[in-house]
């Protein structure tokens, strides 16, 4: 059932076409100045890995990959959910040196999803990874990654509005930051989204951190798998959206797990097992080396900069009647 909600009177300031012109600026433009911030070079990415091997993410643990035989090997593949592991090892196999990164285009089916006006079964985004020293894992250096990237957001935003002032979009490049457990603490008897909203509606941008463990109310703020981000050290970064008036995600990102954060996520998680695979295995070993990364959502940033209503206006996809209804009905094409 579609959880599409069109605001009312809401108008789409470019035509379909003009969009995909206006996509392509955003796309390159911020690719410049996420490399420029983070000191990245782009890398090729895979569509699908071998499965078995501890490589896909398994996000929250419910989501079911795309998992598809092949015929010259015998052996099954996944579609990725993301490419947090992956990236770790091509790190190493690349032979990248501390302060160095890349950043890839990911694209993914995630056929679980539930559709509503910031979700699709597609999903691209920029999955970036950079190498640090074990000074590096504080959280400090985490908020310094942070508001790197919101300049790169924001300076992105300063070209779409120069070329397309009829979309400005106005954001705020300070950054506030709070934990979940504080944000929790503010708003009680509030769901984590209502905390998100209540909080981005006064800061406007906001890095939320501590993604994935249980707080003192015994729920999480939000799912996140043991194996990549360590929970002390990762979190969300959200900018209000004018145009849909709530607090909208555009990156999940984190320090990563050492050998002892992965260990003790995996014994909370219950998923020790996991230790046995190729991945955890050498991350255990100290094969792998300490890493930064995350994914920024390519549609996300589209919408917000372009002040669309729905995912669907900066990215082709497949959608249940429902939705294809509501959006038709209110004016609003789907690409």
């Amino acid at each position: 059932m579609s959880k599409t909600v069109i605001p009312a009177g809401y108008t789409p300031r470019l035509g379909p076409y003009e969009t995909q012109t206006a996509i392509g600026l955003i796309k390159h433009t911020f690719e410049l100045n996420l490399c420029r911030a983070l000191n990245l070079k782009r890398a090729s990415a895979p569509l699908f890995v071998e499965g078995g091997r501890g490589l896909n993410d398994d996000l929250n643990g419910i989501e079911r990959p795309v998992v598809f035989d092949i015929k010259e090997t015998g052996g099954n593949a996944e579609v990725v959910h993301s490419l947090a592991k992956w990236k770790r090892m091509a790190l190493k196999e690349y032979g990248f040196h501390c302060g160095e990164g890349i950043y890839t285009d990911m694209n993914a089916i995630r056929r679980d999803e539930e559709l509503d006006n910031l979700h699709s079964i597609y999903v691209d985004q920029w999955d970036w990874e950079r190498i640090i020293s074990a000074e590096d894992r504080n959280i400090d250096f985490l908020k310094e990654t942070v508001r790197k990237i919101a300049n790169a957001v924001c300076d992105t935003a300063d070209v779409v509005t120069r070329i397309y002032p009829n979309v400005a979009c106005s954001l705020d490049r300070e950054v506030s930051f709070i934990t979940a457990q504080e944000l929790e603490d503010l708003c009680p008897e509030k769901t984590p989204k209502e905390r998100e909203n209540a909080y981005l509606k006064e800061h406007k941008t906001a890095f939320i951190i501590g993604i994935g463990d249980t707080l003192k109310s015994g729920q999480k703020h939000d799912g996140r798998a043991p194996d990549y981000d360590d929970w002390a050290l990762n979190g969300d970064l959200l900018m209000w959206n004018e145009t849909l008036g709530c607090a909208f995600e555009l990156s999940s990102m984190g320090i990563r797990v050492n050998a002892e954060s992965l260990k003790a996520q995996l014994k909370k998680a219950e998923c020790e097992w996991r230790s046995g695979l190729e991945f955890h295995k050498m991350l255990i070993n100290g094969e792998l080396p300490l890493t930064i990364g995350g994914g920024i959502g390519q549609s996300r940033l589209c919408m917000l900069l372009l002040g669309k209503a729905h995912i669907g206006e900066v990215q082709v996809s497949v959608w249940d009647s429902e939705t294809e209804m509501i959006c038709k009905e209110a004016g609003v094409p789907l690409l």
